[in-house]
Protein backbone atom coordinates (compact mmCIF):
# COMPACT_ATOMS: atom_id res chain seq x y z
CA UNK A 1 0.00 0.00 0.00
CA UNK A 2 1.43 3.76 -1.07
CA UNK A 3 1.99 5.93 1.88
CA UNK A 4 1.63 9.18 3.02
CA UNK A 5 3.63 11.47 5.41
CA UNK A 6 2.16 15.11 6.29
CA UNK A 7 3.64 17.49 8.52
CA UNK A 8 2.01 20.22 9.66
CA UNK A 9 3.39 24.15 10.40
CA UNK A 10 1.70 26.64 12.86
CA UNK A 11 -1.95 27.13 13.96
CA UNK A 12 -4.73 25.28 14.81
CA UNK A 13 -6.15 26.05 11.15
CA UNK A 14 -3.18 24.04 9.82
CA UNK A 15 -3.98 21.29 11.78
CA UNK A 16 -7.22 20.63 10.17
CA UNK A 17 -6.33 21.37 7.23
CA UNK A 18 -3.46 18.40 7.74
CA UNK A 19 -5.52 16.40 9.08
CA UNK A 20 -8.37 16.89 5.61
CA UNK A 21 -5.56 16.40 3.32
CA UNK A 22 -4.68 12.82 5.20
CA UNK A 23 -8.29 11.88 4.68
CA UNK A 24 -8.44 13.01 0.33
CA UNK A 25 -5.20 10.97 0.21
CA UNK A 26 -6.57 8.18 2.06
CA UNK A 27 -9.59 7.65 -0.11
CA UNK A 28 -6.50 7.74 -2.82
CA UNK A 29 -5.52 4.47 -1.08
CA UNK A 30 -2.43 6.34 0.61
CA UNK A 31 -2.12 5.02 4.64
CA UNK A 32 -0.39 7.11 6.68
CA UNK A 33 2.75 6.85 7.74
CA UNK A 34 4.95 9.03 10.80
CA UNK A 35 8.37 7.71 9.35
CA UNK A 36 8.90 10.14 6.68
CA UNK A 37 11.55 7.62 5.05
CA UNK A 38 8.74 4.88 4.14
CA UNK A 39 6.90 7.71 2.51
CA UNK A 40 5.52 7.60 -0.94
CA UNK A 41 4.21 11.56 -0.62
CA UNK A 42 5.43 14.17 1.57
CA UNK A 43 3.53 17.06 2.65
CA UNK A 44 4.66 19.88 4.41
CA UNK A 45 1.75 22.12 5.49
CA UNK A 46 3.18 25.47 5.94
CA UNK A 47 2.90 28.54 8.20
CA UNK A 48 4.21 31.93 7.01
CA UNK A 49 3.05 34.09 10.39
CA UNK A 50 6.77 34.71 10.73
CA UNK A 51 10.05 34.63 9.35
CA UNK A 52 11.44 31.32 11.36
CA UNK A 53 8.39 29.22 10.09
CA UNK A 54 8.88 29.89 6.69
CA UNK A 55 12.87 29.04 6.72
CA UNK A 56 11.94 25.66 8.96
CA UNK A 57 10.42 24.70 5.67
CA UNK A 58 13.52 25.18 3.49
CA UNK A 59 15.52 23.63 5.83
CA UNK A 60 13.37 20.54 5.61
CA UNK A 61 13.22 20.14 2.25
CA UNK A 62 16.39 20.07 1.75
CA UNK A 63 16.49 17.10 3.93
CA UNK A 64 13.62 15.99 1.82
CA UNK A 65 15.65 16.76 -0.83
CA UNK A 66 18.65 13.83 0.09
CA UNK A 67 15.98 11.16 1.28
CA UNK A 68 14.13 11.43 -2.09
CA UNK A 69 17.32 10.60 -3.83
CA UNK A 70 18.08 8.28 -1.80
CA UNK A 71 14.56 6.81 -2.36
CA UNK A 72 14.71 6.91 -5.87
CA UNK A 73 18.63 5.02 -5.88
CA UNK A 74 16.30 2.50 -4.24
CA UNK A 75 13.60 2.83 -7.09
CA UNK A 76 10.60 3.99 -4.89
CA UNK A 77 9.54 7.56 -5.99
CA UNK A 78 8.61 10.19 -3.64
CA UNK A 79 6.86 12.85 -4.58
CA UNK A 80 7.23 16.22 -2.21
CA UNK A 81 4.07 18.68 -1.66
CA UNK A 82 4.27 22.17 -0.32
CA UNK A 83 1.13 23.22 1.22
CA UNK A 84 -0.33 25.93 3.08
CA UNK A 85 0.44 29.68 3.72
CA UNK A 86 4.07 29.30 2.61
CA UNK A 87 2.54 27.94 -0.43
CA UNK A 88 0.56 30.71 -0.98
CA UNK A 89 2.57 33.47 -0.14
CA UNK A 90 5.63 32.02 -1.89
CA UNK A 91 4.59 30.06 -5.19
CA UNK A 92 6.68 28.93 -8.25
CA UNK A 93 9.73 30.30 -5.60
CA UNK A 94 9.73 27.54 -4.03
CA UNK A 95 10.39 25.27 -7.07
CA UNK A 96 13.29 27.86 -7.65
CA UNK A 97 14.48 27.69 -4.14
CA UNK A 98 13.53 23.96 -3.17
CA UNK A 99 13.92 21.87 -6.94
CA UNK A 100 12.53 18.88 -4.73
CA UNK A 101 9.24 20.02 -4.80
CA UNK A 102 7.06 18.44 -6.63
CA UNK A 103 3.76 20.36 -6.01
CA UNK A 104 2.93 23.80 -4.59
CA UNK A 105 -0.39 24.08 -3.05
CA UNK A 106 -2.46 26.75 -1.18
CA UNK A 107 -4.82 26.47 1.43
CA UNK A 108 -7.79 27.25 -0.35
CA UNK A 109 -7.15 24.54 -3.62
CA UNK A 110 -5.71 21.43 -0.95
CA UNK A 111 -9.02 19.84 -2.05
CA UNK A 112 -7.33 19.25 -5.46
CA UNK A 113 -4.56 17.63 -4.39
CA UNK A 114 -5.14 14.02 -5.77
CA UNK A 115 -5.80 15.78 -8.75
CA UNK A 116 -2.43 17.69 -8.47
CA UNK A 117 -0.61 14.21 -8.02
CA UNK A 118 -1.45 12.85 -11.08
CA UNK A 119 -0.29 16.05 -12.83
CA UNK A 120 2.89 15.76 -11.09
CA UNK A 121 3.85 12.71 -12.51
CA UNK A 122 4.94 14.34 -15.42
CA UNK A 123 5.62 17.99 -14.66
CA UNK A 124 5.89 20.68 -11.55
CA UNK A 125 2.38 21.75 -10.31
CA UNK A 126 1.57 25.12 -8.61
CA UNK A 127 -1.63 25.69 -7.51
CA UNK A 128 -2.53 28.85 -5.68
CA UNK A 129 -5.78 30.12 -6.83
CA UNK A 130 -8.86 30.80 -4.61
CA UNK A 131 -11.38 29.04 -6.70
CA UNK A 132 -14.83 29.83 -6.76
CA UNK A 133 -16.18 26.19 -5.80
CA UNK A 134 -16.06 25.77 -1.99
CA UNK A 135 -13.49 22.87 -0.86
CA UNK A 136 -15.89 21.80 2.18
CA UNK A 137 -17.72 20.18 -1.04
CA UNK A 138 -15.33 18.13 -2.12
CA UNK A 139 -14.13 16.60 1.11
CA UNK A 140 -14.42 12.86 2.08
CA UNK A 141 -16.43 12.24 5.22
CA UNK A 142 -14.08 12.75 7.89
CA UNK A 143 -11.51 9.95 9.77
CA UNK A 144 -12.68 9.07 13.25
CA UNK A 145 -12.06 12.07 15.33
CA UNK A 146 -11.23 11.44 18.54
CA UNK A 147 -12.66 12.36 21.63
CA UNK A 148 -11.95 16.18 20.81
CA UNK A 149 -11.94 17.66 17.50
CA UNK A 150 -11.54 20.88 15.26
CA UNK A 151 -14.39 22.38 13.10
CA UNK A 152 -13.64 24.42 10.20
CA UNK A 153 -16.74 27.32 10.52
CA UNK A 154 -15.00 30.62 8.67
CA UNK A 155 -11.66 31.05 6.86
CA UNK A 156 -9.74 34.31 5.87
CA UNK A 157 -9.55 37.95 7.59
CA UNK A 158 -10.56 41.17 6.18
CA UNK A 159 -8.88 43.41 9.19
CA UNK A 160 -5.64 44.19 7.42
CA UNK A 161 -3.40 44.07 10.46
CA UNK A 162 0.15 45.97 9.20
CA UNK A 163 2.05 43.09 10.34
CA UNK A 164 0.04 40.11 9.04
CA UNK A 165 0.14 38.00 6.14
CA UNK A 166 -3.26 36.33 6.92
CA UNK A 167 -5.46 38.50 4.21
CA UNK A 168 -2.80 37.67 1.86
CA UNK A 169 -2.39 33.96 1.96
CA UNK A 170 -5.96 32.92 3.08
CA UNK A 171 -8.16 35.48 1.20
CA UNK A 172 -11.16 37.71 2.74
CA UNK A 173 -13.49 36.37 5.40
CA UNK A 174 -15.58 33.67 4.33
CA UNK A 175 -18.14 31.60 6.31
CA UNK A 176 -19.74 28.22 5.56
CA UNK A 177 -23.18 28.14 5.76
CA UNK A 178 -24.79 26.85 9.17
CA UNK A 179 -26.65 23.82 7.92
CA UNK A 180 -23.40 21.89 6.59
CA UNK A 181 -21.44 22.89 10.23
CA UNK A 182 -23.99 21.26 12.01
CA UNK A 183 -24.48 18.33 9.69
CA UNK A 184 -20.71 18.26 10.19
CA UNK A 185 -20.56 18.06 13.91
CA UNK A 186 -23.87 15.60 14.36
CA UNK A 187 -21.31 13.49 11.79
CA UNK A 188 -18.27 13.77 14.46
CA UNK A 189 -20.89 13.86 17.36
CA UNK A 190 -22.03 10.69 16.12
CA UNK A 191 -18.33 9.24 15.04
CA UNK A 192 -17.72 9.76 19.25
CA UNK A 193 -16.16 13.56 19.21
CA UNK A 194 -17.59 14.96 22.52
CA UNK A 195 -15.69 18.11 22.20
CA UNK A 196 -15.32 20.64 19.32
CA UNK A 197 -13.25 23.66 18.78
CA UNK A 198 -14.82 26.11 16.12
CA UNK A 199 -12.01 27.55 13.90
CA UNK A 200 -11.43 30.09 11.97
CA UNK A 201 -8.79 32.89 11.49
CA UNK A 202 -11.30 35.05 12.38
CA UNK A 203 -13.51 33.28 14.27
CA UNK A 204 -15.78 35.29 15.44
CA UNK A 205 -16.28 37.39 12.46
CA UNK A 206 -18.29 34.38 11.39
CA UNK A 207 -21.90 35.37 9.40
CA UNK A 208 -23.08 32.57 8.00
CA UNK A 209 -26.17 31.83 6.08
CA UNK A 210 -28.72 30.24 8.65
CA UNK A 211 -31.23 27.64 7.69
CA UNK A 212 -33.89 30.44 7.62
CA UNK A 213 -31.75 32.00 4.66
CA UNK A 214 -30.38 34.92 6.88
CA UNK A 215 -26.81 35.29 8.59
CA UNK A 216 -26.39 33.96 11.78
CA UNK A 217 -23.22 34.82 14.23
CA UNK A 218 -20.98 32.73 15.77
CA UNK A 219 -23.29 33.07 19.20
CA UNK A 220 -26.42 31.81 17.29
CA UNK A 221 -24.67 29.07 15.96
CA UNK A 222 -23.21 27.98 19.48
CA UNK A 223 -26.96 27.85 20.88
CA UNK A 224 -27.79 25.07 17.70
CA UNK A 225 -24.54 23.72 18.24
CA UNK A 226 -24.93 23.15 21.87
CA UNK A 227 -28.09 21.19 21.23
CA UNK A 228 -26.46 18.39 19.32
CA UNK A 229 -26.71 14.98 20.84
CA UNK A 230 -23.74 13.65 22.12
CA UNK A 231 -21.42 17.12 22.22
CA UNK A 232 -20.38 17.94 25.73
CA UNK A 233 -18.17 20.92 25.07
CA UNK A 234 -17.93 23.75 22.77
CA UNK A 235 -14.72 25.96 22.59
CA UNK A 236 -13.74 28.36 19.55
CA UNK A 237 -10.30 30.20 18.50
CA UNK A 238 -9.17 32.69 17.44
CA UNK A 239 -10.77 36.03 17.62
CA UNK A 240 -10.48 39.34 17.10
CA UNK A 241 -11.51 42.09 19.94
CA UNK A 242 -13.78 44.19 17.35
CA UNK A 243 -15.76 41.03 16.83
CA UNK A 244 -16.76 40.15 20.44
CA UNK A 245 -20.32 41.00 20.39
CA UNK A 246 -23.21 40.68 22.68
CA UNK A 247 -24.54 37.40 21.05
CA UNK A 248 -21.17 36.11 21.79
CA UNK A 249 -20.54 37.39 25.39
CA UNK A 250 -23.94 35.93 26.21
CA UNK A 251 -23.63 32.48 24.99
CA UNK A 252 -20.45 32.13 27.88
CA UNK A 253 -22.89 33.64 30.45
CA UNK A 254 -25.91 31.08 29.02
CA UNK A 255 -24.58 27.88 27.23
CA UNK A 256 -22.98 25.08 29.81
CA UNK A 257 -21.67 23.73 26.84
CA UNK A 258 -19.23 26.76 26.08
CA UNK A 259 -16.22 26.13 28.16
CA UNK A 260 -15.48 29.15 30.25
CA UNK A 261 -12.03 29.79 28.20
CA UNK A 262 -11.48 32.88 25.82
CA UNK A 263 -8.59 33.20 23.55
CA UNK A 264 -8.99 36.93 22.52
CA UNK A 265 -5.23 38.24 20.98
CA UNK A 266 -4.54 42.35 22.06
CA UNK A 267 -0.89 42.12 20.85
CA UNK A 268 0.19 45.30 22.49
CA UNK A 269 -0.91 47.36 25.53
CA UNK A 270 0.05 50.34 23.51
CA UNK A 271 -2.50 52.81 22.03
CA UNK A 272 0.08 54.11 19.60
CA UNK A 273 1.71 50.75 18.86
CA UNK A 274 -1.83 49.63 18.36
CA UNK A 275 -2.90 51.97 15.73
CA UNK A 276 0.00 51.01 13.99
CA UNK A 277 -0.40 48.05 13.81
CA UNK A 278 -4.39 48.94 12.60
CA UNK A 279 -5.84 47.04 15.13
CA UNK A 280 -8.53 49.55 15.15
CA UNK A 281 -8.66 49.25 19.22
CA UNK A 282 -6.97 50.75 21.60
CA UNK A 283 -5.99 49.04 24.99
CA UNK A 284 -9.13 50.55 27.09
CA UNK A 285 -11.41 48.83 24.43
CA UNK A 286 -9.70 45.69 25.60
CA UNK A 287 -9.93 46.12 29.19
CA UNK A 288 -13.39 47.18 28.53
CA UNK A 289 -14.66 44.18 26.30
CA UNK A 290 -12.88 42.03 29.12
CA UNK A 291 -14.74 43.31 32.19
CA UNK A 292 -18.33 42.85 29.93
CA UNK A 293 -17.01 39.05 29.36
CA UNK A 294 -16.16 38.69 33.19
CA UNK A 295 -19.32 40.02 34.01
CA UNK A 296 -21.54 37.25 31.94
CA UNK A 297 -19.29 34.67 32.96
CA UNK A 298 -16.94 35.04 36.31
CA UNK A 299 -14.94 32.31 36.29
CA UNK A 300 -13.75 32.39 32.88
CA UNK A 301 -9.72 32.46 31.91
CA UNK A 302 -8.34 34.38 29.48
CA UNK A 303 -5.33 33.93 26.79
CA UNK A 304 -4.16 36.21 24.68
CA UNK A 305 -1.35 36.91 21.59
CA UNK A 306 1.64 39.73 22.06
CA UNK A 307 3.94 41.05 19.84
CA UNK A 308 7.03 42.87 21.07
CA UNK A 309 9.76 44.87 19.13
CA UNK A 310 7.18 45.99 16.60
CA UNK A 311 8.71 49.21 14.32
CA UNK A 312 8.94 52.25 16.22
CA UNK A 313 8.10 50.31 19.75
CA UNK A 314 9.58 52.71 22.79
CA UNK A 315 9.92 51.52 26.05
CA UNK A 316 7.10 53.13 27.34
CA UNK A 317 5.07 51.41 24.99
CA UNK A 318 6.66 47.88 26.13
CA UNK A 319 5.85 49.08 29.46
CA UNK A 320 1.97 50.03 28.67
CA UNK A 321 2.08 45.90 27.62
CA UNK A 322 3.72 45.03 30.78
CA UNK A 323 0.94 46.75 32.80
CA UNK A 324 -2.37 45.28 30.63
CA UNK A 325 -0.58 42.24 31.52
CA UNK A 326 -0.65 42.90 35.03
CA UNK A 327 -4.19 44.28 35.55
CA UNK A 328 -5.47 41.71 33.40
CA UNK A 329 -4.03 38.58 34.11
CA UNK A 330 -4.30 35.81 31.70
CA UNK A 331 -4.04 32.02 31.92
CA UNK A 332 -2.11 31.56 28.59
CA UNK A 333 -0.31 33.69 26.26
CA UNK A 334 1.40 33.11 22.57
CA UNK A 335 4.36 36.33 22.54
CA UNK A 336 6.63 36.76 19.84
CA UNK A 337 9.68 39.09 18.32
CA UNK A 338 8.28 41.00 15.63
CA UNK A 339 9.07 39.53 12.55
CA UNK A 340 8.75 41.37 9.04
CA UNK A 341 6.47 39.20 6.65
CA UNK A 342 6.96 40.84 2.68
CA UNK A 343 3.93 42.38 1.40
CA UNK A 344 2.99 43.69 4.80
CA UNK A 345 2.70 47.59 5.76
CA UNK A 346 5.15 47.07 8.63
CA UNK A 347 7.45 45.69 6.82
CA UNK A 348 8.09 48.72 4.60
CA UNK A 349 8.61 50.69 8.21
CA UNK A 350 12.72 52.15 8.55
CA UNK A 351 11.90 52.08 12.46
CA UNK A 352 13.22 48.99 13.32
CA UNK A 353 13.96 48.44 17.04
CA UNK A 354 17.02 46.29 17.64
CA UNK A 355 17.33 42.50 17.77
CA UNK A 356 18.46 43.00 21.48
CA UNK A 357 16.30 45.18 22.73
CA UNK A 358 13.32 42.75 20.94
CA UNK A 359 14.85 39.59 22.55
CA UNK A 360 15.18 41.72 26.05
CA UNK A 361 11.57 43.25 26.31
CA UNK A 362 10.04 39.64 25.00
CA UNK A 363 12.18 37.61 27.79
CA UNK A 364 10.71 40.53 30.61
CA UNK A 365 7.25 39.69 29.11
CA UNK A 366 7.03 36.24 29.17
CA UNK A 367 8.64 36.12 32.19
CA UNK A 368 5.35 38.03 33.47
CA UNK A 369 2.93 35.90 31.55
CA UNK A 370 4.46 32.39 32.88
CA UNK A 371 3.93 33.61 36.82
CA UNK A 372 0.69 34.45 36.04
CA UNK A 373 0.64 30.72 33.99
CA UNK A 374 2.34 28.92 37.10
CA UNK A 375 -0.27 31.00 39.23
CA UNK A 376 -3.29 30.04 37.61
CA UNK A 377 -1.80 26.16 38.19
CA UNK A 378 -1.32 26.64 41.60
CA UNK A 379 -4.55 27.88 42.02
CA UNK A 380 -5.92 24.86 40.50
CA UNK A 381 -4.55 22.55 43.30
CA UNK A 382 -7.25 21.35 46.40
CA UNK A 383 -9.95 21.67 43.70
CA UNK A 384 -12.15 19.56 41.53
CA UNK A 385 -13.05 20.17 38.43
CA UNK A 386 -14.40 18.64 35.70
CA UNK A 387 -12.20 16.76 33.15
CA UNK A 388 -12.76 15.29 30.07
CA UNK A 389 -11.27 12.03 29.60
CA UNK A 390 -9.56 11.92 25.98
CA UNK A 391 -7.18 9.06 25.80
CA UNK A 392 -4.68 6.77 27.64
CA UNK A 393 -1.83 8.87 29.76
CA UNK A 394 1.75 8.84 29.49
CA UNK A 395 2.33 5.84 32.30
CA UNK A 396 0.02 2.49 32.71
CA UNK A 397 -3.28 3.05 34.45
CA UNK A 398 -3.24 6.61 33.61
CA UNK A 399 -5.83 8.86 31.36
CA UNK A 400 -4.99 11.87 29.69
CA UNK A 401 -7.77 15.26 29.52
CA UNK A 402 -8.58 18.01 29.83
CA UNK A 403 -10.32 20.59 32.61
CA UNK A 404 -12.90 23.76 30.91
CA UNK A 405 -9.68 25.57 30.85
CA UNK A 406 -8.04 23.64 28.51
CA UNK A 407 -5.00 22.27 31.40
CA UNK A 408 -3.86 19.18 30.42
CA UNK A 409 -4.99 16.75 33.46
CA UNK A 410 -3.42 13.38 34.21
CA UNK A 411 -5.74 10.71 36.39
CA UNK A 412 -4.93 7.37 37.41
CA UNK A 413 -8.77 5.92 35.95
CA UNK A 414 -10.21 3.35 34.26
CA UNK A 415 -9.73 3.43 30.46
CA UNK A 416 -13.15 2.63 29.83
CA UNK A 417 -13.66 6.64 31.04
CA UNK A 418 -12.71 7.96 28.28
CA UNK A 419 -15.17 10.08 26.08
CA UNK A 420 -16.78 10.96 29.41
CA UNK A 421 -16.55 13.81 31.50
CA UNK A 422 -15.25 12.87 35.25
CA UNK A 423 -14.89 15.18 38.36
CA UNK A 424 -11.36 15.33 39.13
CA UNK A 425 -9.36 16.55 42.45
CA UNK A 426 -6.53 18.28 41.65
CA UNK A 427 -3.49 17.05 43.69
CA UNK A 428 -0.28 18.88 42.24
CA UNK A 429 0.59 20.83 39.45
CA UNK A 430 3.69 19.88 37.34
CA UNK A 431 5.18 22.45 34.54
CA UNK A 432 2.96 21.85 31.92
CA UNK A 433 0.16 19.33 33.20
CA UNK A 434 -1.94 18.64 36.35
CA UNK A 435 -2.41 15.54 38.05
CA UNK A 436 -5.57 14.08 40.41
CA UNK A 437 -7.87 11.55 41.36
CA UNK A 438 -10.86 10.99 40.71
CA UNK A 439 -13.17 12.30 42.66
CA UNK A 440 -16.04 10.93 44.90
CA UNK A 441 -19.33 10.01 42.76
CA UNK A 442 -21.57 13.17 43.41
CA UNK A 443 -18.76 15.69 43.88
CA UNK A 444 -19.37 19.08 42.99
CA UNK A 445 -16.53 21.06 41.24
CA UNK A 446 -14.95 24.08 43.33
CA UNK A 447 -16.20 27.81 43.04
CA UNK A 448 -12.65 29.48 41.04
CA UNK A 449 -10.79 31.62 43.64
CA UNK A 450 -11.97 35.37 42.95
CA UNK A 451 -10.10 38.08 41.83
CA UNK A 452 -8.66 39.02 38.19
CA UNK A 453 -5.94 36.96 37.61
CA UNK A 454 -7.30 33.93 39.37
CA UNK A 455 -10.55 33.98 37.36
CA UNK A 456 -9.93 30.27 36.44
CA UNK A 457 -7.18 27.75 36.64
CA UNK A 458 -4.21 28.11 34.26
CA UNK A 459 -4.16 26.57 30.81
CA UNK A 460 -1.36 24.33 30.09
CA UNK A 461 1.70 25.32 28.48
CA UNK A 462 0.11 26.07 24.42
CA UNK A 463 0.74 23.30 21.85
CA UNK A 464 3.26 23.15 19.35
CA UNK A 465 0.75 24.82 17.08
CA UNK A 466 0.60 29.10 17.09
CA UNK A 467 -2.54 30.35 16.84
CA UNK A 468 -3.84 32.40 13.39
CA UNK A 469 -3.12 35.76 13.83
CA UNK A 470 -6.29 37.68 14.96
Amino acid sequence: MKKAFVKSYGCQMNVYDASRMVDLLGREGFAETGAVEEADVVVLNTCHIREKAAEKVYSELGRLRVLKGERAEAGRPTTIVVAGCVAQAEGREILARAPGVDVVVGPQSYHRLPRLLEAAASAKVVDTEFPLEDKFDHLPARRTPGVSAFLTVQEGCDKFCAFCVVPYTRGAEVSRPAARILAEAERLAGAGARELTLIGQNVNAYHGEGPDGAPWSLGRLLHRLAAVPGLLRLRYTTSHPRDMDDALIAAHRDLPALMPYLHLPVQSGSDRILAAMNRRHDADTYRRLIDRVRAARADIALSSDFIVGFPGETDADHAATLRLVEETGFASAYSFKYSPRPGTPAAESGDAVPEDVKRARLAELQDLLEGQRQAFNRAAVGRTVEVLMEKPGRHPGQVAGKSPYLQAVQVEADPAAIGTVVPVRILRAGANSLFGEVAAAGTAAAPPPGGPAAAGPAAATPAAATPAAA
